[in-house]
């Protein structure tokens, strides 16, 4: 079993970072690099490491290498592309968007994904400003839309638009989604 360091990106793991993402838009989405949808992916330093409010992890292998990616900022959803009533809902400045939750296929299923997106709930929730995060996700990509219905709840699906929109599904993600349950005090009645 492998263990797993998250930590948050330095100028030296921009590389390995931007690695991982283009592999994944070009292996998982098949859309390969959109320049007007993955610029961050290009310029990680300028979109996540200079802003405060903005983060970038990695997962990082025992051998050193990164294995997986997640980053968060203060970007709301814009309109177009979508859908109206999703960008009126998560204004920037007021939303932390959950971007490039990304593990490589051979380190998968071992609960990266899950801890990256709790380390950047906990950023948001520590930044004391965002009252939302919100995410979306292309249902194509395997297991994309079941993780993300086990932490968060639909607030759109394309899908089910006339003309499907882009297919995108669009999420809404508590703050605290992740947090360990609440443990119950000795003291408790249970009521």
């Amino acid at each position: 079993m492998r263990d797993y360091c998250m930590r948050p990106a330095g100028p030296d793991d921009l590389d390995g970072a931007r690695a991982v993402m283009l592999d994944t838009v070009y292996r998982d989405f098949g859309t390969g690099y959109v320049p007007h949808w993955h610029g961050d992916i290009v310029d990680p330093a300028t979109a996540y490491l200079v802003p405060d409010r903005h983060t970038l992890l990695v997962a990082v292998d025992d051998d050193g290498a990164i294995v997986g990616t997640g980053a968060l900022d203060s970007r709301g959803p814009l309109h177009p592309p979508n859908p109206r009533p999703v960008a009126a809902r998560y204004p920037s400045g007021a939303t932390a968007q959950l971007r490039r939750v990304y593990v490589r296929p051979e380190h998968r299923r071992r609960g990266l994904a899950r801890r990256l997106v709790a380390e950047l709930l906990a950023f948001a929730a520590a930044d004391g400003g965002y009252r939302a995060v919100y995410l979306h996700t292309d249902p194509t990509v395997e297991g994309a839309e079941g993780f993300w219905r086990s932490i968060g709840t639909v607030v759109h699906d394309e899908r089910e638009d006339p003309g499907r929109g882009q297919g995108i599904v669009h999420f809404d993600v508590p703050l605290d989604a992740l947090l360990p349950a609440a443990v119950p005090s000795p003291h408790s009645t249970g009521r």
